[in-house]
């Protein structure tokens, strides 16, 4: 209903989304870019919503968890795209061993942060996503909330401006 409210379509993929959180960013990005290209499965301005808890697969000794792997991921997929916005977070406003539940994320994440002299790639090699939002001001931080039904992925598609 908030989404209607702001004028978005809101699509649910799924409350049971599950699998490997890049792999899970991968695919809701390119939804997202489906969107924009062909307005599919809905036209912008869209909001692509989608639950469950899905997997990080360690291979690094960063610190983060699997919903700011998941933004980082999905920025990485986005970058450029300016007219597609991601929030990831925790219902229970914790993700991993940090104090953020999530983080945000858009087209311009990637280039900011290498602005910044940061390497987004990098982070996500290392599973250190935190330390890269926290740079950019973009982490969500709500504290604990007293819940715990899932994490929950957000997709704004907006419309894309007339050149």
């Amino acid at each position: 209903k908030a989404a209607r409210d702001l004028g978005y379509r809101p699509i649910i993929l799924s409350s049971q989304v599950e699998g490997e959180t890049r792999e899970v960013a991968k695919v809701h990005a390119a939804i997202a870019k489906e969107v924009l290209l062909s307005g599919n499965p809905l036209p912008p301005p869209a909001c692509i919503l989608s639950g469950g808890e899905t997997t990080v697969t360690l291979k690094g000794k960063g610190k983060g968890g699997r919903n700011q792997e998941f933004a980082l991921a999905a920025a990485l997929e986005i970058a450029g795209w300016e007219e597609i916005l991601v929030m990831s977070g925790g219902t229970d406003g914790t993700d991993g061993p940090t104090d953020a539940a999530g983080a945000f994320a858009d087209g311009k994440t990637v280039s900011r942060g290498k602005t910044m002299g940061l390497d987004p790639a990098a982070f996500l090699k290392e599973n250190d996503s935190y330390p890269f939002f926290q740079n950019l001001g973009d982490l969500l931080v709500t504290g604990p909330t007293g819940t715990n039904v899932m994490d929950l992925r957000v997709m704004l598609v907006k419309r894309p401006e007339k050149e």
